[in-house]
């Protein structure tokens, strides 16, 4: 049986803190290999191949940018919550680099902290994006051992309008920075982290995907849009989910002259934006003679953060939960069958 994060129905006196969990990045070029070590414990992957994925991070000088995102919306909910009334002291702890879970759960226990909310960086259910932070949660806590704070993990939020209106919004910035003459046809690339179909047949990813692909869609207006995926990283012979953004962008008819790229599948940037997109991307529609703009991620967007506040105050006083859209907010309390594994390979480059 899993192990699970507790997520009783609560009271605001029961939470005496925020634990944000996110996967970690390198902040320098000795922190690359041992990084990339981390993602890959356990997992069968070559010295050769993890060499490749370091070189992306070296073409970067081995700073990711994904940790010093985490402490911008970090110091942006300090705010948010103080300014309205709710005193949570906010932690951080990473599945891959410093600061890791179990050296901050620790932390929280020493502080005396005993029911802690959880926030996971990531908007969408699947093995790789919820249930493992789960597990990664749950084994920090028995790490650390006796005396650990029991863990309540907000929702997932993909199509909650906190994350909804800022990508739109993103998206119809990124149209506006095109050539004038290239606005009004330019094709969306809606773009997601690619994961093997043994794991998407096992979980709501590709649907969740889709639902807010639309949701965007419904508000930035009439243009052609596609969802497709990024920074696949299994053998060839394993499917995984289809298009990759790169193989997409060759097959779009001649007459396509501008496409505006959109990360939906992440809310901040880091290495597998910066590379894939910002660089493989980019150089694949130079080769074509298409204009790309590529959307912000959400980031520290205002409303964004205002959502995380929201997800708190569900818990805290029984908010209520926000949602767009036919399917409804997600489950507070995770199945024990939910989002199973499936198989996969190769490292994440985040």
């Amino acid at each position: 049986m899993l192990s699970e994060i507790t997520q009783p129905e609560s009271t605001s006196s029961k939470f005496d803190a925020l634990l944000v969990v996110s996967f970690g990045g390198p902040e320098g070029r000795d922190d690359v290999i041992p990084f990339l070590e981390n993602v890959l414990r356990g997992r069968n992957v070559s010295r050769e191949r993890m060499m490749a994925v370091a070189e992306h991070y070296y073409h970067f000088n081995g700073v990711s940018p994904l940790n010093g995102q985490n402490r911008a919306l970090m110091a942006a909910l300090e705010t948010e919550l103080e300014e309205n009334g709710i005193e949570l002291p906010i932690y951080w702890g990473n599945r891959n680099w410093n600061p890791l879970l179990p050296d901050t759960i620790d932390q929280m226990k020493q502080d005396g902290i005993r029911n802690s909310l959880v926030f996971v960086t990531s908007a969408f259910s699947s093995y790789s994006g919820c249930r493992q932070y789960r597990e990664n949660v749950v084994n920090a806590c028995e790490q650390v051992g006796e005396g650990t704070p029991e863990m309540h993990k907000l929702r997932v939020f993909f199509n909650h309008p906190g994350y909804v209106n800022p990508v739109a919004e993103n998206v119809c910035d990124a149209i506006g920075r095109l050539n004038n003459s290239y606005q009004s046809s330019a094709h969306i690339l809606f773009t997601a982290h690619s994961i093997p179909m043994t794991m998407a047949e096992g979980c709501d990813y590709e649907k969740q995907l889709l639902n807010a692909c639309s949701l965007v869609m419904d508000q930035v207006g009439p243009q052609n849009w596609d969802l497709v995926y990024q920074s696949r990283s299994g053998r060839p012979d394993q499917p995984w989910l289809e298009p990759d953004v790169c193989d997409h962008i060759r097959a779009l008819p001649d007459e396509c002259k501008s496409v505006v790229i959109v990360p939906i599948g992440f809310i901040s940037d880091h290495m597998e934006i910066m590379f894939d997109l910002d660089e493989e991307a980019s150089q694949e529609c130079d080769k074509l003679g298409i204009e790309m703009q590529r959307a912000n991620t959400v980031g520290t967007h205002p409303r964004f953060i205002t959502m995380i506040r929201e997800l708190i105050q569900e818990k805290l006083s029984g908010h209520d939960k926000l949602a767009l859209g036919n399917l409804g907010p997600s489950h507070d309390v995770c199945p024990e069958d939910c989002c199973p594994l499936g198989q996969t390979a190769g490292p994440p480059r985040r």
